[in-house]
């Protein structure tokens, strides 16, 4: 454990050193400040056609704004926004090190393998949910005056789906970073990756041809989709945590195989 908290530490301490946590972050909230409003705009546009249209029928409004702005928005970050930044907080994991010379350092070291490995991993970890947590200012202004309320509880689901799609995203984008000394080529080739399981997923939504209900079952953004209207499946979240680990020990396997051609 004592490991594992050293490697956070340093980990945690070099985002911050260097400049790539605060661009991440802030391009992050710009894009969700931006998106959020948008989405938040469009929906009391449509609510008060709605409401205008209702009163002329004699018939209520049958809107609910609050709901609609949380499955809106959460859907929109996890489909779009996370893929194209993840790679940003992912490329530089092992890359760096491997470059500097610091990845033989630490092998070298009391600390396993295993150890560093989930001490990056959470360092990053941690950096997402600190880059996350701010969006929540978003619906407590919003649930200030919402009416009806604010339903907290699908909030709750879209965020876990938000912090599980980017625990899987981290994953893969850590292994990929082991692969390779340049960091430029770990987020090129982690964002093409993203981009791609993107495009993959929108082109079979519509599909239900044997092969489409395959990828589907198989892709990391269609489990989300659940969770950003408001359903917790244990099956998707046991999804999310078999790619995470499946990411962390090709990572580890990369590790080694660093080790062996070492040696």
């Amino acid at each position: 454990m004592k490991g594992i908290l050293a490697i956070f530490r340093r980990e945690l301490n070099g985002y911050f050193v260097s400049p790539i946590a605060y661009i991440v972050i802030g391009a992050f909230l710009v894009a969700a400040g931006f998106v959020f409003s948008i989405i938040l705009s469009s929906v009391m546009q449509y609510a008060m056609m709605a409401q205008a249209q209702a009163a002329r029928q004699g018939a209520p409004p049958d809107i609910d704004v609050p709901l609609q702005v949380i499955r809106s928005f959460v859907g929109f970050i996890g489909t779009y926004v996370l893929p194209i930044l993840m790679p940003m907080l992912t490329m530089g994991i092992y890359a760096e090190d491997r470059k500097r010379g610091t990845m033989e350092m630490l092998m070298t070291s009391p600390i396993t393998e295993i150890q560093i490995v989930l001490g990056k991993y959470l360092a990053s970890l941690t950096l997402f949910v600190v880059m996350l947590a701010p969006t929540l200012l978003y619906y407590v202004i919003v649930g200030a005056y919402s009416d009806p309320p604010l339903p907290w509880r699908i909030v709750g689901s879209g965020y876990l789906g938000l912090f599980l799609l980017g625990a899987v995203l981290l994953a893969i984008g850590a292994f990929i970073s082991s692969l390779t000394e340049n960091q430029i080529i770990a987020g090129v080739v982690t964002f093409v990756l993203f981009l791609t399981l993107l495009f993959i997923d929108l082109s079979v939504r519509d599909s239900s041809s044997p092969v489409a209900e395959v990828i589907k079952y198989l892709s990391i953004l269609q489990h989300y989709q659940e969770f950003s209207q408001g359903v917790i499946d244990t099956t998707n979240i046991i999804f999310y945590l078999s790619g995470v680990v499946l990411g962390l020990f090709l990572t580890l396997r990369s590790l080694d195989s660093m080790r062996w051609r070492r040696a």
